[in-house]
Formats: structure tokens, sequence, C-alpha cells
């Protein structure tokens, strides 16, 4: 896992739940409290959701919910991480549907280790995206929070479905992203 995302779950646990309360889930989570996550590193998957697991054991919280609004919160400041690759005129369904060829293509091309998960899009319509999202971490809820933490960055309301799911059973995750018009 890249290490930007670990650094990003650290101000998220500090911003919900207190400066103590990262401490704490790296202790759970039997991570040395001395481990400084650097941005550019790369760090085992399973200290991620170690640390989500703790948070969720000490706060009574689902996983799921955890990396859903993980990654609603983690969104502007991966939108403000590639203000470049992001043209000014795109809004959530645009950057969506070219998050695998601008973003993950970049984060790949400049961390050798970094293994960002697959995404295929496809415009169906203009007010609807269809995501096939392929990652063995699959952390497909932290997908759904980044995609509604994009909308709420460009003010735009979305429904997000997902008819298959890896964590049932599905070989890979499907979102349907529709947008919904302008948040009130």
């Amino acid at each position: 896992m890249h290490g930007i995302i670990h650094l990003e779950l650290r101000k998220y646990v500090e911003a919900r739940h207190g400066q103590t309360a990262w401490p704490k889930a790296l202790a759970q989570a039997g991570i040395p409290a001395t481990l400084e996550y650097v941005r550019v590193g790369d760090y085992p998957d399973g200290e991620l959701t170690a640390i989500v697991a703790a948070v969720s054991r000490d706060t009574g919280a689902a996983t799921e919910a955890i990396l859903e609004d993980f990654g609603e919160f983690i969104a502007p400041d991966l939108m403000a991480t590639y203000p470049r690759l992001i043209r000014p005129e795109w809004r959530t369904l645009d950057v969506l549907v070219n998050a695998e060829q601008t973003v993950h293509k970049v984060v790949r091309l400049r961390n050798p280790g970094a293994r960002p998960p697959l995404l295929r899009c496809a415009r169906t319509t203009p007010e609807e995206v269809v995501i096939t999202y392929a990652s063995p971490r699959r952390l497909c809820a932290l997908a759904r929070g980044i995609v509604s933490g994009i909308a709420r960055h460009y003010g735009e309301r979305v429904a997000i479905t997902e008819p298959t799911c890896m964590h049932r059973g599905a070989e890979a995750c499907t979102l349907v992203v529709r947008t919904e018009g302008p948040m009130a």
C-alpha cells in the first residue's frame, strides 16, 4: 500500500477520533508506534486493514463504514496531489472515467512499487459511469467513499450502486455512479 494512504489514514483517525486514537490503533494493530509512514513508501496491505479493524473495534463502527468515510475524507487531498492531471472543466464523472489513464498511470510511473487498483471505467450515459474495480485488497468501500468525496468536491450529488462485489463472491466490484444534480 502506498504511503500516502497511510498518512491520510493517520490524518483521518486523528480528525475523527482525536490525537490519542492513532497510537492506540497502532498498538491494537500490533504496529510499533515509532513507525513513521512516509509519502513515497510502500507498506504491507495488512497494516492498513489492521489499523482500520482496530478503529472499528474501538469505535464500534463497521470497517466498511470506516473505509467509506475515510475515502470521502481523503478525496480532496488526493485531488490536490495531482492538480495538473485533472482538467479544470472536468466534473465528478469526468474525473472517474479518466482516473486510470491519468492519476493511476502517473502513480505507477513515479512509484514503481505502487499498486493502485485496476479501474475499468465506461461512460454509459452523460449522467452515468460504470467502474469495474479489481484489486486483491478488496477495498471497494474505500473506492465508494472516494467517489463520494470527489462528488462533494464538485458540489454534486451522486448515487452509487454496487451490483457485483468481491465480498459477495464476484471477481470484481462494479460501481454504477449516477449524478443527481448539485448538492442542496
